[in-house]
């Protein structure tokens, strides 16, 4: 059992807990996801580790609710336990095995999407403890929808604000953001890393092609069971066949097919939403 030892909702629907679990919080690393079971009849649900804390001896994980078993997760109060948390699992990021003398000379942007935003903060929190410098964008709806501000200034080198109403920072797209610092700024990054909404990464790699900047993109959103036998996170990238839970989650940008991936996951939206207006039987474990 998985102990709750914190939470509170970050926004409308946006649930954040620290959860004890002293052997995935030693062995996590930025990227990586876990696979959560509410209770002993609940669905498998892969979530993206937004913090690790191996002293604490926790992990965090920000949860939407989008379904039944989302609401069921976030349902669970301080003190009460979650059936299974298995993890960590899927590739870390790519930069956490490369030479820090290396890494210390690029320079990372990372455009981050509504509750994306969780999973990009460990990326740059391990970037900032190993002296490696990131600028951040953060992108949402409107002012209410920002989560991990604070927490997200503390590490990076400069953050940037963007909200579709203009409510905070930028009025606008974080790819005009992005637009700004590459064209208008003239500043030059290595790598760019988006986690968000599919539409937003791929919006996002379409822009940073242009300046033929390195991008990399987290497909996390795909997954369903998290060990590549369900197949409902398959993937093309470039041409090849790859599943998102067992060879990701993590990809280069400009070989994912976009308009496939995003057809794959609004396979069953209407099946989805009949079933979220539908009343629930007490013994029902779907949506």
């Amino acid at each position: 059992m998985f102990e709750i030892r914190e939470k509170e909702y970050l926004a409308d629907g946006i649930c954040i807990m620290e959860i004890y679990a002293p052997r995935i919080a030693h062995a996590a690393l930025p990227g990586q996801f876990v696979i959560v079971r509410a209770d002993e009849r609940g669905e498998r649900i892969p979530l993206t580790i937004a913090d690790y804390d191996s002293n604490r001896g926790t992990i965090t994980l920000v949860t939407q609710t989008i379904g039944y078993s989302t609401r069921k997760i976030c349902s669970f109060e301080v003190g009460e336990a979650l059936r299974d948390v298995a993890g960590p699992l899927g590739h870390p990021s790519a930069f956490v095995g490369e030479p820090l003398e290396e890494l210390r000379g690029r320079r990372y942007l990372f455009v981050a999407g509504g509750v994306g935003t969780a999973p990009v903060y460990p990326h740059v929190k391990w970037l900032h403890e190993h002296g490696i410098e990131a600028d951040v964008i953060i992108g949402a709806k409107n002012s209410s929808m920002l989560i991990y501000t604070d927490e997200m200034r503390a590490v990076a080198g400069e953050l940037f604000i963007a909200t579709d109403d203009g409510s905070a920072g930028f009025g606008g797209l974080v790819t005009d953001v992005v637009k700004e610092l590459v064209e208008v700024q003239g500043r030059r990054y290595d790598e760019c890393i988006a986690i968000g909404p599919m539409i937003m990464m791929k919006f996002v790699s379409l822009t940073t092609a242009k300046y033929d900047l390195k991008t990399t993109v987290s497909l996390n959103a795909l997954m369903v069971d998290g060990t590549g036998m369900c197949g409902a996170c398959r993937v093309s990238v470039g041409g090849k066949t790859l599943f998102t839970c067992v060879d990701g989650p993590e990809f280069d940008a400009h070989k994912v097919d976009f308009d496939e991936a995003m057809r794959r996951q609004s396979m069953f939206r209407e099946q989805e939403q009949l079933a979220n207006g539908r009343p629930m039987h007490k013994e029902c474990n779907c949506f």
